[in-house]
């Protein structure tokens, strides 16, 4: 019966998003689905940087298919009031968002144009861990910096970190990312404690050409080799 309903549910967000695309009212009342307020933090981004979600004041995470990204930063800002519709994690606070409203203006997101993917740079990040991320199946996936900057990698890896990436750790992280005016996000190569004692990250275990994906975020190879070794496998670091 819970996967009758869950599967009910994730029908009409995919046909929300899908009906908004083509300019016409959504088909079905978004409204019913569970609703979550709160105040947005920052944004969440993919290694790329689309906007593929909100992180709130509370620490709720919301995430949304990164082919919002587009509507999703012109209806709501950093600061804003937001009434969240979508599918509540049981066990940790996150949000698979239907529909996100900003309280202040009204403007509502549904669905919107893919963005372009953004040029990837290397990075080298270090800080204190403020708290862990999660992907939409509730597996620890990344986490958020003190300085606000995102670190992502693969669950098993995610598990594997456990210690260096709990909240109150130091941490060096040398990665592939993005940095501009929506926030930083850094897909980790390799971690550690400091920039001394570092590992490295392996990369997602999934066959066949573009299949480089883990949780819904695309890794660096999602549209072509991953940089490093063959097979996306871990490079050494190059620093100065």
């Amino acid at each position: 019966m819970r996967l009758k309903y869950a599967l009910l549910a994730a029908t009409l967000i995919a046909g929300a998003s899908g009906v908004a695309l083509a300019q016409r009212p959504p088909t079905y009342d978004l409204a019913q689905l569970p609703q979550v307020k709160g105040k947005v933090a920052q944004y969440l981004l993919t290694p790329r940087g689309e906007v593929d979600g909100l992180l709130l004041a509370d620490g709720t995470e919301v995430y949304v298919a990164p082919r919002l990204s587009t509507q999703l930063v012109f209806a709501v800002k950093p600061g804003d009031a937001v009434t969240i519709h979508g599918l509540k994690a049981k066990a940790i606070p996150m949000v698979m968002g239907a529909e996100i409203t900003n309280d202040a203006t009204g403007a509502t997101v549904t669905g919107g144009p893919r963005e372009p993917h953004a040029a990837m740079a290397q990075f080298d990040v270090t800080g204190v861990v403020k708290a862990l991320l999660h992907s939409p199946r509730g597996d620890v996936d990344g986490a958020l910096m003190q300085d606000g900057t995102i670190v992502r990698l693969p669950p098993p890896e995610a598990q594997k970190f456990a210690t260096e990436l709990a909240p109150g750790q130091s941490l060096f992280v040398h990665g592939f990312g993005y940095e501009g005016v929506l926030g930083k996000i850094v897909e980790a190569r390799t971690l550690g404690p400091d920039k001394d004692h570092t590992q490295p990250v392996a990369g997602p275990r999934m066959p066949g050409p573009g299949g480089h994906m883990w949780g819904h975020r695309p890794m660096m190879g999602g549209h072509g080799p991953m940089p490093g070794g063959p097979g996306g496998a871990p490079a050494a670091p190059q620093h100065p």
